[in-house]
């Protein structure tokens, strides 16, 4: 690698393993199982809490809030004295209406996403006492560990490998919401290199031998929207390993689906796979080897890195109030892993 931050712990890896060990590994600083600021059960509005018990037919006795994320939404999984089991999302509309506008939109993209995707299906909707509530199947299952897990990765790679599948040709009625398209959002929202160049963003900081790479990062990045304008098929659209959870079986599934937009699949790949380079693989072969990358632009990967790092590193600065405390974190390291796999395969020293 041709820099790490020195607020993260680093090791050296010793001996290639069977996804190709080739750089130090880096650990983030942010615990992706218990990264998110959460209410407990007992603290939402007891009406609220009546009302999700009605609807899942039986008193919750026990509830397990979900450790992952960067939101401060209600997330938990509820056990019922009926020996039901459930996922719900809720949030109350007065003080997070981004929160309900999120949670109703993944509600429709869950209805509408092929049956034999890995991902969790939608049971209901409600409102009440204020607040919308999303309720799910729930997904028995742990957040990957990292470094990761060879048989956890593969299970991950293999499960998005259906995934990329399925929605290159997606179902009618899930085009028909109007999804966003990556090329759009890339232009509006993922230029930050341009940004920076013009003065219209802040220049985050960077390590000594990028420097004075801006007018290449302003390059690269420029080349997704082109790219991507020419998907038509769907993507996740926020892919990252705390969007990942492997069952008791060991087998991947993938969660929060509020950000589905079309677009190509190597662009979610890059994204997972960032963690995969941070843990020492030879993440260059994994993107490469993967069917999500067949007929990528051959420099796609580094216009998606260049991309990816403009946007944690500038998103670092402006998290929002409402967000988790470890988001800036997250964004911070997650910038500086894109930047150090992209410098590693251009050769910036």
């Amino acid at each position: 690698m041709a820099w790490q931050s020195g607020s993260v712990a680093v090791r050296r890896a010793r001996t290639p393993g069977q996804h190709g060990v080739v750089s130090p590994t880096s650990l983030p600083p942010v615990p992706y199982h218990a990264s998110a600021l959460r209410p407990s059960w007992p603290t939402l509005p007891a009406a609220l809490r009546a009302a999700v018990a009605d609807r899942l037919g039986a008193p919750v006795v026990t509830a397990r809030v979900a450790g992952a994320g960067f939101t401060r939404g209600f997330a938990a999984v509820l056990d019922t004295a009926d020996g039901g089991r459930a996922f719900v999302k809720a949030a109350p509309a007065a003080e997070q209406p981004h929160l309900v506008d999120w949670y109703a939109r993944e509600a429709a993209i869950l209805d509408r996403l092929p049956a034999d995707l890995p991902a969790p299906r939608r049971r209901w909707t409600l409102s009440a006492a204020g607040w919308f509530v999303l309720c799910t199947d729930a997904v028995d299952g742990h957040t990957p560990h990292l470094p990761w897990v060879p048989a956890e990765l593969d299970a991950t790679l293999a499960g998005y490998a259906r995934v990329a599948a399925a929605l290159a040709d997606p179902p009618v009625e899930l085009t028909a919401l109007g999804l966003p398209h990556l090329a759009d959002l890339a232009r509006s929202d993922i230029l930050w290199w341009e940004e920076v160049a013009a003065g219209r963003e802040p220049a985050p900081p960077l390590p000594a031998p990028l420097r004075n790479r801006l007018p290449q990062l302003v390059e690269l990045e420029s080349l997704l929207p082109r790219y991507a304008a020419g998907a038509t098929g769907l993507i996740h659209g926020d892919l990252r390993i705390d969007n990942v959870l492997i069952d008791v079986d060991g087998r991947a599934w993938f969660c929060d689906w509020t950000w589905v937009c079309s677009g190509p699949a190597w662009f979610d790949l890059a994204g997972l796979l960032l963690t995969a380079y941070a843990s020492g693989l030879d993440a260059d072969r994994l993107f490469a080897t993967h069917p999500a990358a067949a007929g990528a632009p051959p420099d796609a990967l580094d216009a998606t890195l260049a991309a990816l790092a403009g946007y944690y590193l500038t998103g670092a600065a402006a998290a929002p109030p409402t967000a988790s405390p470890h988001l800036p974190s997250h964004q911070r390291w997650s910038g500086e892993q894109s930047l150090a796999w992209l410098a590693h395969r251009q050769g910036w020293r």
